[in-house]
């Protein structure tokens, strides 16, 4: 319910005394949900397809857990839509991969096809093109349980890991993310794997025609000279595939089992995600660990670490998020407090006891000289420490401007200006990783397989870069701007990769670009803030849906504002120096009026893309840190009434 208190309003300002409760409620709110050591971790909720393919994982492996996948089934039954299939995050149509995925799941727990929900979902899937148009990593999965012929699945020998680096495709030459996914999964195809399914439960009734009868699974994806190109290589290399050397083929998977292995990262899994760790785990058991194995332990306790089990349902995240939870909640302290304060010292120094120093990592593939000094998302993942996390604990930690923590802050620093790509953009993980041909291959048409510079990673580099304005910087400083600026659309607005969207790059580079405090900058930061102005709602608030990533015309608009995406425009409109609009006055009247009797604010849109157009989730944290560094920073510009 929303707070019964109105805001008061002097014209289109806010009087002091009820924005101080708000803050003060959001503040309660957000120290009570700090841990004992200092950090907060907030639910990282995606679509359904994960929680689907956590039951898929455990008929696959016969490691069934009855009660939980009944807690499961649940959850996949509540987020069926009215469309009667599956979407990608709330309110968004339907989606044909992730409801073949959830049907299966329900299936495989039990529920009989011929329910009204089951029978819902089915026509839908038929009325959609079928399970034979799911797409890549869905068909993998039922090649996996052998629902469709192994043909069905590109061609991913596991001989992709002796090629060199100079090879048009190598496994460092993707995002850390695909080559953590595909190293396990290249074992599994390669082998032709097959799920124990203890049930035998199929899903024949889901094809338009029968899945052996289909001649071609690639015709409905076929794009383009260089997807030719690949798919006819694809078939070539699949003919040639008998003829590979058993010793060739026995060298391989050892090359790419203590390739995973070496990344397995314990507890917290293979890269710290669910795709990867869910391969990992299957496959070790491939290649004939044991149960009891101290890495089949690992996995599968992993992957349960990922589950939340609630009173009546349960759901299993993709990843989790500590490190940037924790270090966005201390932006928000700092802006609220103005001072260090105790909640603030206990989340730095959680912070630095997780800095990655020494030990190898990916990133030193192609920064062989460059020292550690990053963090990353989740609680432990040395081998891959991420720049937007680096960037924004950095940038929290010189904010808070103790003497003692100007080590992790240099540290931090240069790991970050090593990591520059030649186009001057900073991109997730990787460095150059640019390689655009390879998302051509069948294998990538998620069209995600790279992890290219972005406007929203490398504003937040700037941010922490020029707030230290150390002079060695300045000709990184100098080529991120630049890029940042062939970056901006003709909108005034930039594109965000990695929350949704316009509204959250726009924020992201405002926030850089005021750490500046260069008068040149301005017309490009005034164009911004003018088309934040422009897609405001008419209840004040600002509401950007996932659509806009298939529909740049959807910018900036799309569903019902949130207290996330009202908070980042308005953020982004201070920075600019717009702080005495009415655009702005009205975006704080609108957080104010929908702030909740916990002080909270809703969140039930998905506010971010793993990847767009294929995989959403929603940082339950973001409704309301968010909305109180925007209310801090609102008070603390002046932009009020008094008392």
């Amino acid at each position: 319910m929303n707070r019964i208190l109105q805001p008061m309003h002097y014209g289109a300002r806010i009087f002091r005394a009820p924005l101080d409760r708000v803050i003060a409620e959001a503040r309660t709110a957000l120290s009570s949900l700090q841990a004992e050591d200092g950090h907060w971790c907030f639910e990282f909720e995606a679509d359904c397809t994960i929680s689907a393919e956590y039951i898929l994982m455990q008929h696959y492996m016969d490691e069934r857990d009855g009660p939980l996948e009944a807690k499961i089934a649940i959850y996949l039954r509540n987020k069926q839509a009215d469309h009667g299939g599956w979407p990608l995050y709330y309110g968004g149509p339907f989606d044909l991969s992730a409801s073949v995925k959830a049907y299966y799941a329900l299936k495989l727990a039990g529920d009989n096809p011929d329910l009204p929900h089951m029978r819902r979902a089915r026509e839908a899937i038929l009325a959609h093109g079928g399970a034979e148009h799911a797409n890549v990593f869905t068909r993998i999965t039922l090649a996996l349980f052998a629902q469709v012929p192994w043909r069905a699945v590109p061609f991913i020998p596991v001989e992709i890991m002796l090629l060199p680096r100079w090879f048009p495709f190598n496994i460092y030459k993707v995002a850390s993310w695909s080559r953590t996914v595909m190293v396990p999964l290249f074992i599994l195809c390669s082998l032709k794997a097959r799920a124990k399914n203890p049930l035998q439960v199929h899903i024949h009734e889901l094809f338009r025609r029968p899945p052996e009868q289909i001649a071609d699974y690639f015709s409905h994806a076929r794009q383009g000279i260089v997807a030719h190109l690949f798919l006819s290589l694809d078939r070539f290399w699949r003919l040639m595939e008998d003829w590979i050397p058993q010793r060739i083929r026995c060298r391989a998977v050892q090359k790419a089992e203590m390739w995973f292995i070496a990344r397995l990262n314990g507890e917290d899994g293979l890269n710290g995600i669910f795709p990867a760790m869910v391969n990992a785990h299957e496959a070790l058991e491939l290649l004939g660990y044991a149960s009891d194995h101290v890495y089949r332990q690992q996995t599968r306790a992993a992957l349960r670490k990922l589950v939340v089990e609630r009173a009546s349902d349960a759901y299993c995240q993709p990843c989790v998020s500590p490190v940037w939870d924790t270090c966005l909640a201390l932006h928000a302290l700092l802006e609220q407090d103005g001072e260090v304060s105790p909640a603030v010292q206990s989340g730095i120094q959680w912070l630095k006891d997780r800095q990655i120093g020494a030990e190898p990592g990916d990133w030193q593939e192609q920064r062989p000289n460059l020292a550690g000094g990053g963090w990353a998302f989740q609680y432990a993942n040395p081998y891959y420490p991420d720049l937007d996390d680096t960037a924004a604990v950095g940038w929290a930690l010189a904010r808070a401007g103790r003497a003692e923590d100007r080590d992790s802050i240099e540290r931090a620093a240069n790991w970050l200006a090593g990591m520059q790509s030649s186009n001057g953009g900073f991109a997730a993980y990787d460095v150059d990783n640019t390689h655009y041909y390879l998302n051509e291959i069948p294998f990538a048409d998620h069209k995600a397989l790279l992890d290219p510079p972005t406007a929203d990673v490398t504003g937040r580099v700037v941010a922490f870069l020029a707030h230290l304005a150390r002079p060695r910087d300045r000709d990184i400083l100098r080529r991120a701007v630049a890029y940042l600026l062939r970056e901006q659309e003709s909108s005034g607005a930039w594109f965000g990769r990695w929350g949704t969207n316009y509204i959250y790059g726009t924020w992201s580079v405002l926030m850089a670009l005021a750490e500046l405090d260069d008068p040149s900058l301005q017309p490009a930061m005034e164009r911004a803030a003018y088309w934040l102005r422009a897609v405001q709602q008419s209840d004040g608030g600002w509401g950007e849906n996932n659509d806009s990533y298939g529909d740049s015309g959807l910018a900036g608009m799309g569903q019902a504002s949130t207290a996330a995406q009202t908070a980042w425009a308005c953020l982004g409109l201070m920075a600019a120096g717009d702080q005495d609009s009415l655009a702005l006055h009205r975006g704080m009247a609108w957080l104010q009026m929908h702030q909740e009797e916990d002080g909270r604010w809703p969140d039930l849109f998905f506010n971010a893309p793993g990847f767009p157009k294929v995989f959403y989730l929603i940082y339950h944290g973001y409704s309301l840190y968010f909305p109180l560094w925007a209310l801090a920073r609102y008070r603390n510009l002046g932009c009020i009434a008094g008392d």
